[in-house]
């Protein structure tokens, strides 16, 4: 009895040692594509408000509409050269061995463009550019009109606009406005982030006040001052 038990138990352990080392093959082999996968669920892409390519982008819009005259925006800094660069000029390159996996790195960054050459945009451009030349500059100069810290114009001492003009310029006022909120929308949602619709109001306030030309009137912390 104790012989064949023996006999069977050997047998056991001989028939399970294959079945086991199966079992750890297909553990390990399965390991390879959990890891990919964990890596991908921890992978964030962080898209920044392109800050600096909205200031280029309303500058170049601003400067249509107001025209030749405006005042010279201030050029910003030159970008300094990066400390303690590699020989030959060349940039230093990191391994990354999620790379391999084509995943970048964990906190990926994205820096989107921003782009005005949408139709849509370039017609409120036209329009502004129309109706600005026509109309509007005689008012900046007077100080009835001002540039608002929201984006918009405001109408600042309607008292010094002679009563036949005042229904006209409103009315010039009212559109313009409306033009400038759907620029900054459109603005936004052409470039796939209608999110950015008030980080774009505020670089083209901004931006508005910086081009104006001097003598114009603009609010800053809700008091008015004149450039």
């Amino acid at each position: 009895m104790n012989t064949t038990s023996s006999r069977h138990a050997s047998r056991s352990r001989h028939t399970s040692r294959p079945s086991l080392r199966r079992g750890l093959s297909r553990h390990w082999m399965g390991m390879p594509i959990a890891l990919v996968l964990a890596l991908t669920a921890c992978v964030t892409i962080n898209v920044y408000f392109p800050a600096a390519e909205a200031k280029e982008a309303a500058r170049e819009f601003v400067e249509n509409v107001i025209g030749d005259q405006a005042q010279p925006s201030t050029p910003a800094p030159a970008t300094k050269p990066a400390d303690n660069p590699s020989p030959g000029g060349m940039a230093s390159l990191r391994f990354d061995p999620l790379m391999l996996l084509g995943i970048g790195t964990a906190q990926a960054q994205s820096q989107p463009d921003i782009t005005i050459k949408t139709p849509a945009i370039q017609a409120i451009q036209s329009r502004m550019e129309s109706r600005f030349n026509s109309s509007l500059p005689p008012h900046f100069d007077s100080g009835a009109l001002g540039f608002g810290g929201n984006g918009l114009v405001v109408v600042r001492d309607a008292s010094v606009l002679a009563i036949k003009d005042r229904v006209a310029v409103n009315a010039a006022v009212a559109d313009d406005n409306r033009d400038r909120n759907a620029v900054y929308r459109e603005i936004a949602v052409a470039n796939g982030h209608p999110e950015w619709e008030t980080q774009i109001r505020d670089v083209f306030a901004r931006q508005w006040i910086a081009s104006a030309r001097a003598g114009w009137w603009y609010q800053q912390g809700g008091s008015w001052k004149q450039k």
